[in-house]
């Protein structure tokens, strides 16, 4: 049995005029949670919707556990569960009527799905809430039956696209808590998301993806390696006060290498952050810039991301 659950070679989609991926190629292990991680719009939901073989790709090709998403498209759904992005249920119906319902649709019945069903509502946290309407429930309990909905056949394989978009904190917690304990369990997933906390604090690998292409992959230490050992300073500068004359001036300070503005913040990196924090702030006041917060930190994804792209990822 190879290693690998699930290989990419050349994946690629375009609608019409549009390539939203292009020649994609990845691998993941089993047992590990991989992570794409990519501003909106950079191709995460459409490699998912290959690879869950609900659209076909334009060219290239993925095996999922030995299956092609291209030959074999049944068996590869049997082999993976899929939380989409758009919670998928019946809002007048309750969640263990959702659950029913879902789970006749995998072909499960009788006491094997009822106790799958109770199995899935403790590992989301919802059990005493099993019997009330989804109408009733916010959107993050809403998310967290949605996963529920994916892991009641069992997958070896589940695919989560964005599951924390748009919750309260409290709810991202236990999501993203319900993610560990699934691969701790021994389930491989492959979690998309534009939040690179959630990368950093999830992944065993993780895929960088920006307008289609997969620009790096590694873990965490390999991804960071790319910038060196370079700090990124971030000052904070009322948005209005972020003219081209001041970005030009910060570009040309001592040791700064790249330099990005965007969300009321000035993104730096520069080779020794603590060293440049006077210069820095003096050209600011120069350019009537007024600097309310300062962060010196060692490389994160944040920074890779700047590094390879010359934005931030929140862009």
């Amino acid at each position: 049995m190879s290693d690998l659950i699930v290989t990419t070679n050349n994946l690629s989609k375009s609608f019409g005029d549009v390539q939203a991926v292009r020649g994609v190629t990845f691998g993941i292990r089993r047992g590990e949670i991989f992570s794409l991680l990519g501003p909106n719009g950079a191709g995460k939901t459409t490699t998912i919707s290959m690879l869950s073989c609900l659209i076909e790709p334009t060219s290239g090709d993925a095996l999922v556990d030995g299956h092609s998403i291209r030959g074999a498209p049944q068996a590869v759904k049997e082999v993976i569960g899929v939380v989409p992005q758009e919670v998928a249920l019946y809002q007048s119906l309750s969640a263990h009527e959702n659950l029913l319902f879902w789970g006749q649709m995998y072909g499960m019945n009788g006491n094997i799905l009822r106790q799958r069903i109770a199995e899935v509502l403790q590992t989301v946290g919802l059990a005493d809430r099993a019997k009330d309407r989804i109408e009733t429930y916010s959107g993050g309990m809403k998310r967290r039956i949605n996963i529920a909905v994916g892991l009641l056949h069992r997958p070896r394989l589940v695919f989560m696209d964005e599951p924390t978009v748009g919750i309260d904190p409290q709810s991202r917690r236990n999501i993203l808590d319900t993610v560990k304990t699934l691969n701790e369990q021994g389930m491989t997933v492959l979690y998309t998301t534009h939040y690179m906390e959630e990368a950093q604090e999830l992944s065993d690998r993780i895929g960088i993806i920006d307008h289609g292409e997969l620009i790096a992959l590694g873990t965490q230490e390999e991804l960071s390696q790319l910038v060196g050992q370079e700090d990124v300073v971030e000052l904070r500068i009322t948005e209005m006060q972020v003219t081209p004359a001041l970005l030009q001036a910060l570009e040309q300070a001592s040791g700064v290498r790249q330099v990005n503005a965007g969300d009321g913040a000035v993104s730096l990196i520069v080779e020794d952050g603590h060293a440049a924090l006077p210069e820095l702030i003096a050209t600011s006041n120069r350019h009537e810039a007024r600097v309310t917060g300062v962060s010196v930190r060692e490389p994160n994804l944040e920074a890779v991301f700047l590094h390879l792209t010359g934005r931030a990822l929140r862009d």
